[in-house]
């Protein structure tokens, strides 16, 4: 059975908390987990550049001089892609599709083995439900300091909480996301994950319901 250590406020152990076996315990497989962090990844990119062609570009449609006798090349409009100010050729589209496709299982599952490779390297820690005095930056700051956390964490709680987000946002390399929003990527990205302990239990509960 996967555990995590259990942490207060105060940066002291209280204990271990059990985790299901289903989805903090499973079998890693890199290639799986590598395919579904590029899919979130393309699937998250959009196209800015947009170039015309030479069908969009305005203006051009008077032929700029005869065709012989001038002792030029011929040329039917100043809007060839040759010409300065005229359309592009092969520049960025924004009707360009960059998404992947990725079976939602998988996807699912490859989350699970983040996580636990997550527990297996015991950088995820589990946080007891923190009491601040005030809404202040400087008391989650104390209190990160005081864990075994490295510099780059991601905070996990179970539900949207704006004073706390106010607290945490100011904390450079700190992400607070909720267990809605916890996607792959972040799990990959930061080092250290911190679920506050009912987060936990809303995560597992979410993904059993889900399950069944």
């Amino acid at each position: 059975m996967p555990k995590a250590k259990i942490y207060n406020q105060e940066g002291e152990n209280t204990g271990e908390l059990e985790l299901k076996a289903e989805i903090f315990g499973v079998e890693i497989k890199p290639a799986l987990v590598h395919e579904a962090v590029i899919a979130q990844q393309a699937n998250a990119r959009t196209t800015s550049g947009h170039t015309k062609t030479r069908g969009e570009v305005r203006g051009g449609g008077k032929k700029p001089w005869k065709q012989k006798g001038t002792g030029r090349a011929r040329h039917g409009s100043i809007r060839s892609p040759i010409w300065v100010g005229g359309g592009i050729t092969h520049g960025p589209r924004k009707e360009k599709n960059f998404s992947v496709k990725i079976n939602r299982k998988a996807k699912k599952q490859a989350m699970f083995m983040a996580l636990s490779d997550k527990v297996t390297d015991e950088k995820m820690l589990v946080l007891e439900r923190p009491d601040f005095k005030e809404v202040k930056t400087k008391f989650v700051a104390e209190m990160l300091k005081k864990l075994p956390v490295g510099r780059r964490i991601l905070f996990v709680i179970p539900k949207s909480n704006p004073s706390l987000l106010r607290m945490v946002r100011n904390i450079p390399n700190v992400r607070l996301v909720t267990v809605n929003t916890l996607n792959l990527v972040d799990v990959v990205s930061f080092p250290t994950i911190l679920f506050q302990k009912d987060a936990v239990t809303e995560f597992e509960s979410m993904h059993q319901k889900a399950k069944s």
